[in-house]
């Protein structure tokens, strides 16, 4: 039985690889019965050879950067895979520096039908850290803070949250007796109870990945924007704007802001002129 704890993964607080991870933002997915060519495929990555350790995925992914000149706004990036050994078979492992954007949820969907995907991630800056669980097609477990969780099955993992090493109460709220934990490090023994897969340091800088750029997402469409905001004195502002609210005013403003100015000056009211010559 796999008793692996946040414990196990201290040494994430000290490995300089795990550093550029968190300031770069990453995305780690572990992806069970499938081979690494058949996952960057389904990601539409273009191959660019193999990479010898991080290091040769590192220098792919800044070559990348700079053949797009560092734009920040291209989220493209060059992700690495590689085959590991886990629960019931050969699992692969993708790592990739991008900004913790992660691979797009309808392809991991697809590469989850028939066994199990776990992801996790940072997106480096001030840090968000999600953590998602697929099985076979379906988004069971996300969450970013595990006392709020979502997905088909959210409090099936509140078990394994607790024993690797999560504050929360049999019932998957926040436990203020209980200690607090590396949640990073929980993460990652939460993945391996989950896959089987033991992620090390010299496991991520000894593989030789196949390397594949990993175009721009296509940006979601959206309808309306939710603004829910409480203040101190515990006021709260909720309203949600339409896609054609904001897309009126935006062309009223538009429109207001092409107008001609029109200058018009209050000129003083004429005096009469025999008022002035008298002096009345």
């Amino acid at each position: 039985m796999n008793l692996v704890t946040a414990h196990d993964y201290a040494w994430i607080r000290t490995s300089p690889l795990f550093r550029h991870m968190l300031e770069s933002g990453y995305t780690l997915t572990l992806i069970q019965g499938r081979t690494p060519r058949e996952v960057l495929r389904a990601m539409e990555a273009v191959p660019r050879g193999t990479g010898e350790g991080t290091a040769g995925l590192i220098e792919a992914d800044d070559a990348h950067r700079a053949e797009v000149d560092y734009d920040y706004w291209d989220e493209s990036y060059v992700a690495g895979a590689f085959s590991a050994r886990g629960e019931n078979g050969d699992w692969t492992l993708v790592l990739g520096f991008d900004g913790g954007l992660g691979i797009a949820a309808p392809c991991v969907e697809t590469l989850s039908k028939g066994g199990r995907v776990v992801a996790h991630s940072t997106n480096g800056g001030k840090p968000i850290h999600l953590f998602h669980w697929f099985e076979d097609g379906d988004l069971r477990t996300t969450f970013e803070g595990p006392s709020s969780r979502d997905g088909n099955t959210p409090d099936e993992l509140v078990p394994l949250l607790r024993e690797v090493g999560f504050p929360l109460t049999s019932e998957g709220e926040h436990d203020e007796g209980a200690p607090d934990v590396d949640r990073k490090a929980a993460v990652l023994a939460l993945a391996e109870r989950l896959t089987g897969i033991r992620v090390t340091e010299s496991l991520l800088q000894d593989a030789t990945y196949e390397l594949g750029l990993v175009p721009e997402q296509p940006a979601e469409e959206w309808t309306s924007v939710v603004i829910d905001i409480t203040d101190a004195h515990g006021e709260r502002l909720h309203r949600e704007w339409t896609y054609e609210e904001i897309a009126t005013a935006s062309d009223r403003v538009r429109a207001e802001a092409n107008a001609p100015v029109v200058i018009t000056y209050n000129e003083p009211p004429a005096v009469d002129r025999s008022q002035h010559e008298t002096g009345e």
